[in-house]
C-alpha cells in the first residue's frame, strides 16, 4: 500500500460512468463500432435562451458570493416552490459546481451513517467511503420499481445502532429509469425515525407522465432537495447544481457553506448569470420535445429487449433501463458486460457498480447515443414519433438494441 495515500482512498477506482465513456471512446478511435449505452449524458442542446444568456454574461469575471448569486438563488427557490409546492427562500439555496461536489461536501460534513437503496448512483457509496461514513444497503427488486418499500426501510433502520442517518432517494432513478411510487410511505418512516433525506431530483423534469412528486412534499423539514442543469437542460459540462436546505437543517447548511468556502470558493460567474434564465423562464416546449423523444426511445428499447430471456422494467423518466439477462452465465455482471462489449460493441455498466450483487446478471443501459440537436429539429412540435424517426435520428439505438438482443438469444 502506498504510504502517501490514505487507506480509504487506495480502495477506490475511477468513477464507473466516466471510465466506461473513456473506454468507449478509446475503442471507437481504434476503429471498432461502439454503441455508447454506458454513459448517462443528455444528448440535447442547451436551450437557446440560456446559451444566449451565457454569451451576454461571458465578460463577468469577479468572484460571486460563496453561497451563490442572490438573483439565481431566488429564481431557484421560486422555481421549486412553483413545481413542487415547496416553501423555500433564497437563503435556503446553495449553488455548487454540480450536485456531485455538493454531495461530496455533504458527506464530509455529515456525522452519522448512510442508507442507500441498491441500486443507487455510482458515486454515493464511494463518497461515503472517502468521508468515512458507514453505508447500509437496502436491496430492492424490480417488483418494487427498484426502490425500498416502507417495510424494508424500517426493518433496516431498526437494525442500525447509529440513529443519525442520511437516506438517499433518487427519482426518477439512475440506473433503472423508474419513478418512486411510495414516497409518502417512505416519508412517514423517515419522519418516525428522524432521518435526513437527500432527494436527488436531477431527473425530475424528465418524468414522462408529468406527474412528478418530491418527497419534500411529505417530509419538508427533513429533506434536502438536490438538482441542477446537467440532465433537463443538457448542460452537464457547465457544472452547476444546487441544494435547497430547509430551515430546520440550518446548522447543516451553515457547515456546508463553510466547506464550500474552503473548497471551490464560488461557481463560475457567467454560468450563474446564465442559469438565472434557465430557472426563471418557461422551457415547457423544449422539455415537451425532449421528453417525447426520450419516452419514445425508451419505449422502443424496452419493447425490443423485453422477453422471456430479458427482464426489464418499463422506463418512466430520465434515460436509463436496467435489463436482467436471465440466461447469461458469467462469473460476474462485469464479465458479462465485457463479453457484450467485445462481441457486439455495446457498452453497458454492470449492476454491481450500483450496489447489486455481482452475481446478478443485470446492467445499466443509457439510451442517449444519438445527436439530440438534429433529432429535435426533425421532430419538434406536435409530430407523433414512429420507428422511422428513430431509425433516421438514432440509428445507433436501433442497431445497438438489435445487436444486444442477438447476443442474448445466442447464449
Amino acid at each position: 500500500m502506498n504510504k502517501f495515500i490514505k487507506d480509504q482512498i487506495s480502495q477506490l477506482k475511477p468513477s464507473a460512468t466516466l471510465a466506461i465513456n473513456e473506454d468507449s471512446n478509446r475503442l471507437k478511435k481504434s476503429g471498432k463500432k461502439i454503441y455508447k449505452f454506458g454513459f448517462g449524458q443528455s444528448p440535447f442542446p442547451v436551450p437557446e435562451l440560456v446559451v444566449n444568456a451565457l454569451k451576454t454574461n461571458a465578460s463577468k469575471h469577479t468572484y460571486l458570493p460563496m453561497q451563490g448569486l442572490e438573483e439565481l438563488r431566488l429564481a431557484i427557490a421560486d422555481h421549486l416552490n412553483k413545481i413542487n409546492n415547496n416553501n423555500f427562500n433564497k437563503e435556503d439555496i446553495i449553488i455548487g459546481p454540480g450536485t456531485k461536489e455538493l454531495m461530496f461536501l455533504m458527506q464530509i460534513a455529515f456525522k452519522g451513517e448512510v442508507v442507500l437503496p441498491a441500486p443507487s448512483w455510482v458515486s454515493y457509496q464511494p463518497q461515503a467511503l472517502i468521508a468515512k461514513n458507514k453505508v447500509h444497503w437496502i436491496q430492492t427488486t424490480s417488483n418494487s420499481n427498484w426502490f425500498p418499500t416502507a417495510e424494508s426501510l424500517e426493518n433496516k433502520i431498526k437494525n442500525i445502532k447509529e440513529k443519525n442517518l442520511l437516506l438517499f432517494i433518487n427519482s426518477p432513478n439512475n440506473p433503472a429509469g423508474t419513478v418512486c411510487k411510495n414516497l409518502e410511505e417512505i416519508a412517514k418512516i423517515a419522519k418516525k425515525y428522524r432521518l435526513t433525506i437527500l432527494s436527488d431530483e436531477i431527473y425530475s423534469h424528465l418524468t414522462f407522465d408529468d406527474q412528478y412528486k418530491s418527497i419534500s412534499n411529505y417530509y419538508p423539514e427533513g429533506t434536502i432537495v438536490s438538482s441542477g442543469l446537467s440532465k433537463w437542460c443538457g448542460a452537464g459540462g457547465w457544472r452547476l447544481g444546487f441544494f435547497a436546505i430547509p430551515n430546520q437543517l440550518k446548522e447543516f447548511k451553515e457547515s456546508l457553506k463553510i466547506l464550500c468556502s474552503e473548497s471551490f470558493t464560488s461557481v463560475s460567474a457567467p454560468i450563474q448569470y446564465a442559469a438565472i434564465e434557465a430557472y426563471r423562464n418557461d422551457h415547457s416546449d423544449y422539455l415537451s420535445d425532449v421528453k417525447k423523444i426520450l419516452s419514445f426511445t425508451g419505449k422502443y428499447v424496452y419493447e425490443n429487449l423485453k422477453s422471456n430471456l430479458i427482464n426489464i422494467a418499463k422506463p418512466e423518466g430520465g434515460f436509463y433501463l436496467f435489463p436482467e439477462f436471465t440466461n447469461a452465465k458469467f462469473s460476474s455482471a462485469s464479465e458479462m458486460c465485457k463479453d457484450i462489449l467485445q462481441k457486439t460493441g455495446v457498452a453497458l455498466l454492470p449492476g454491481s457498480d450500483f450496489g447489486l450483487d455481482s452475481k446478478k446478471m443485470i446492467a445499466r443501459l443509457s439510451y442517449t447515443d444519438f445527436d439530440g440537436s438534429s433529432f429535435l429539429k426533425s421532430t419538434s412540435g406536435s409530430k407523433k414519433l414512429d420507428n422511422a424517426d428513430l431509425k433516421k435520428n438514432a440509428p445507433n439505438i436501433v442497431d445497438g438494441v438489435f445487436a444486444l438482443k442477438e447476443w442474448s438469444n445466442s447464449l
